[in-house]
């Protein structure tokens, strides 16, 4: 992984977000509805729903919010359809991105997503055309401040419940896994008493591209421009 910590970088993002609450809350509910409606409305017995939920509530999501879109998606209130996609292109300088969305009109998210692209001179490519420069990972993040916590022990609990990695910061242990172990490896640490600032699936680049200069204003305005359109969920890529 690069020498850097990837949650800090998320806690930058979060921060920057705050002024855009009600967006985030959109997206969150988007979210809640999707995994409830593909695996039932029972976070016990949907891993999904759960990350979820967790998701909402380390957000700040009222309760009723999430039960609100659970519902929905459960047949209880009426609401729209939302469908998953990716978009995949080029930033600036070749930068290789990817777009989750969650939308209810794909022509309308497709159009917006492409304008956000060339806007910012990005290209918007085929399926596929940068997905192989990924890798989806689970990802868990334990506050090393917050116990006192033995990294040796630390680390033969999470090799024990199935993690692949585990990286060492200063305020933080940064714990990786396949995706199909990222749940039994969360729920282990969390029966041993661990808070999880963040544990999420999510994808990593294979390698990083450096960019300095106008090129890497020009990706930074790309990115904000995307997470800023109500239907994306996730902005992927790979600038160091």
């Amino acid at each position: 992984m690069a020498g850097h910590s990837k949650w800090a970088n998320i806690k930058h993002r979060k921060g920057a977000q705050d002024k855009k609450r009600g967006k985030i809350f959109m997206k969150l509910a988007k979210d809640l509805y999707v995994a409830a409606k593909e695996g039932g409305g029972d976070p016990e017995t949907n891993p999904a729903l759960r990350q979820a939920i967790d998701k909402a509530k380390a957000n700040n999501v009222p309760n009723e919010n999430i039960d609100r879109a659970i519902n929905k998606a459960t047949g209880n209130l009426d609401g729209a359809n939302y469908e998953e996609t990716t978009y995949e292109g080029y930033g600036p300088a070749g930068v290789a991105v990817m777009v989750e969305v969650l939308t209810d009109n794909r022509n309308r998210t497709a159009s917006e997503v492409r304008h956000a692209f060339n806007k910012h001179n990005g290209n918007l490519g085929e399926n596929g055309c940068v997905s192989f420069m990924f890798d989806r990972k689970g990802y868990i993040v334990v506050n090393r401040n917050e116990h006192n916590i033995n990294e040796e022990e630390l680390m033969l609990e999470v090799i024990e419940a199935g993690a692949d990695e585990m990286e060492t910061y200063e305020e933080s242990f940064e714990i990786y896994t396949d995706p199909e172990s990222f749940q039994d490896v969360r729920t282990a640490l969390e029966s041993q008493g661990y808070t999880l600032e963040n544990a999420e699936v999510t994808f990593f680049p294979q390698t990083y591209s450096h960019v300095e200069g106008e090129e890497a204003e020009q990706i930074e305005k790309l990115i904000d421009m995307l997470e800023d359109l109500e239907d994306v969920q996730e902005v992927y890529h790979n600038q160091k």
